[in-house]
Order: structure tokens, then C-alpha cells, then sequence
């Protein structure tokens, strides 16, 4: 007991008296010294005692798509403990291959009595898929947000990263090292954030090497699956038809990419130069490390949280998009043009 006391006054900053006085319900500990016992006592992995655990504020189900992909629970973690500093328990309701659909997860949601609810890539980045689904949610008196992806047909608080301005900062950057044939592998066109990466590529190759957008289109933009198998058809398209560098929308395309490239015998970066997306975790530790666009996944994850938390409060934010800037972080997957580089 002596060594749990002193853990927890070495993590508060505080006596290990003022410890005691706070385990045992004493007063004379000022609010926000308590706030920091209890604290420590939650970050050493402590149990509080029985009269100092704070009930929970209701459950917020979070709804992602499967979680193979490592950006969606980093995505969740920073949701998750958001959600939980604030008092709420989140529900974690992961989408897979064959498994239950996003309606289906929805449902039982609801059935639970959570308090709200935060959607990441759903059917609301779908193009294609009927949008009364949200309004039926509202219409039971569900607040929810909704991340990655935008319909104009929902009434909602969206929050996204901004996919435009993504593409311009990997364009510029491999234009920048003599990259004139550089290719797009990303998803199905069916959805919102590949529609908008695609007018940023294109406008971004108009304005920096003078190409038409019908050209960019047909020829240099590939659609596939986020997988790693994705990116490698994608990639192998792409180098088929002369692509010195690849900007593909996912990381864990980008290594299928890379992955392709070393089946045919090149060299990345020294031959072909592939760029990312997300900024995964541990994607820095790969061979090489990945050249990626780094999605705020902290700034998106709090916010989404802060948006619902406010619906729930009943002062809801704007029913509009709340778009975020992403960060182009160079490795080592991207170097010159081979073609613009000097030979021995």
C-alpha cells in the first residue's frame, strides 16, 4: 500500500497525505488536486474506490469500417478517449467482409440507448447510396456525426480531412523533384473523398506540367480496392503506362505499390517513387519509410467528439463540413525523376 501511495503521489505531483486524504473521501484537498489524484489513479491502472468512480454520462456508439486498415483505431483510440476523459463510454461497432452492415450496427446502437453517434467512411461518402437512412436517425431523436465523406442531401455536422488540397501537396512535391509522369491509385469513384482527391490531382497536374484533365483522367488515374492487393493492380497499371511516381490514397496501398514496384525488379525510390496516405501508425518504420500525406487524425478525432458532445447538449454545431489541413511528411520512399537524374 506504501508503494502504490507514493506511484500515485509521484504521477499527481502531489503528498502522499494528500493522497490518503483523497483515497479515504477526506476533505481539505482542494478540486482540482483531487482531479489529479484520481487521474493518476486511472493512468497507473489503478481501480478507484467504489464511492469515487464516476458514473458514466451514457454510451456514444462509433461505428468504422474494418479495422485491418491501421488509420481507422488510431482513429477510434483518440474518439475513444475523448470520449472518456468527458465522462461518456464509447461502443466500438466495426463493419466487416460479410458481417453485420452499417444499418445493422446502427440499429443495435440504438436499441442500446447510447446517446449519440459518430460514423467514419460510412455510406454517407457513398455517392450512390440513399441518404434517408441519416434523416430516419434524426427523426428518432439521435444526434450523430458524420467522418470521411459529405452529402449535401444530410442534415449533419460532417468532419473531413481536406482531400484537395492532399493531392496538391504530393503533386508539388514529386513535380518538385522532375516527376512529369505521375500516376493516382485510389478506391471506387462511387465515393466522396476519392471524387475530391481526383479534382485535386487533376487540377493540380493542369497547373504545374499544362495536361489536359482528359488525359490526366484516362490515363493516369487508376481505381482499385484500399488494400494492399489494391495498390499493387493499381501500381502495376500505373508502370505500364510509364509512371515515374505513384500518389496512391491510402498507405497500405502505398506498400502494395512498393511491394509491385520490387516485383518487377525497381528500385523504390531509385526507380519509381511512391507517396502515401494517412500516416499510419508505424508506417515510418517501413522499408523504406513512406514518403506519406498525414491525415490529422488528433484534430479530427477531438473534434468529432466536441461536435456530438454539443448536439447532445442541445447546442448543436452548424449542420455544415468542418474540413481539416493534412501535412505532407517526406521519407524515404521519394527521390528524382530517374529520367531527370544524372547517370554515372
Amino acid at each position: 500500500m506504501t508503494a502504490r501511495l507514493a506511484d500515485i503521489a509521484a504521477q499527481a505531483g502531489v503528498s502522499e497525505a494528500t493522497v490518503s486524504r483523497v483515497l479515504n473521501g477526506k476533505p481539505g484537498v482542494a478540486g482540482a488536486t483531487r482531479q489529479s489524484v484520481l487521474a493518476a489513479l486511472d493512468v497507473l491502472g489503478y481501480e478507484r474506490p467504489v464511492r469515487l468512480r464516476r458514473r458514466s454520462a451514457g454510451l456514444i456508439g462509433l461505428i468504422t469500417p474494418e479495422l485491418e486498415n491501421p488509420i481507422f483505431p488510431a482513429l477510434a483510440q483518440v474518439i475513444g478517449q475523448a470520449l472518456t476523459r468527458q465522462g461518456y463510454t464509447p461502443v466500438l461497432a466495426t463493419q466487416t467482409p460479410g458481417g453485420s452492415t452499417e444499418d445493422e450496427l446502427t440499429e443495435m446502437l440504438v436499441d442500446r440507448g447510447v446517446c449519440g453517434i459518430i460514423f467514419v467512411s460510412g455510406l454517407h461518402a457513398d455517392t450512390s447510396a440513399d441518404m434517408q437512412r441519416y434523416e430516419q436517425l434524426r427523426a428518432q431523436g439521435v444526434p450523430f456525426v458524420l467522418v470521411d465523406g459529405f452529402s449535401p442531401k444530410v442534415r449533419a455536422p460532417f468532419i473531413s480531412p481536406d482531400d484537395r488540397a492532399a493531392m496538391r501537396l504530393a503533386v508539388t512535391h514529386l513535380v518538385s523533384l522532375g516527376h512529369t509522369r505521375i500516376g493516382l491509385a485510389l478506391g471506387p469513384k462511387r465515393f466522396v473523398p476519392v471524387q475530391r482527391k481526383i479534382e485535386g490531382f487533376v487540377r493540380t497536374l493542369q497547373d504545374l506540367l499544362s495536361l489536359t484533365p482528359e488525359e490526366i483522367e484516362a490515363d493516369l488515374v487508376q481505381h482499385s480496392l484500399y488494400t494492399l492487393e489494391g495498390g499493387q493492380a493499381a501500381a502495376s497499371a500505373l508502370m505500364d503506362r510509364g509512371c515515374t511516381a505513384i500518389v496512391c490514397a491510402s498507405d497500405m496501398m502505398a506498400l502494395g505499390a512498393i511491394r509491385t514496384a520490387r516485383e518487377r525488379g525497381f528500385e523504390v525510390p531509385d526507380d519509381i517513387s511512391v507517396v502515401g496516405f494517412d500516416d499510419s501508425p508505424l508506417i515510418a518504420f517501413t522499408d523504406p519509410p513512406l514518403t506519406t500525406v498525414r491525415k490529422p487524425v488528433p484534430s479530427m478525432g477531438q473534434a468529432a467528439v466536441r461536435t456530438l458532445l454539443e448536439e447532445i447538449g442541445g447546442t448543436p454545431a452548424p449542420h455544415s463540413e468542418f474540413v481539416f489541413m493534412p501535412e505532407l511528411v517526406v521519407r524515404g520512399s521519394t527521390a528524382s525523376s530517374p529520367r531527370g537524374r544524372t547517370r554515372p
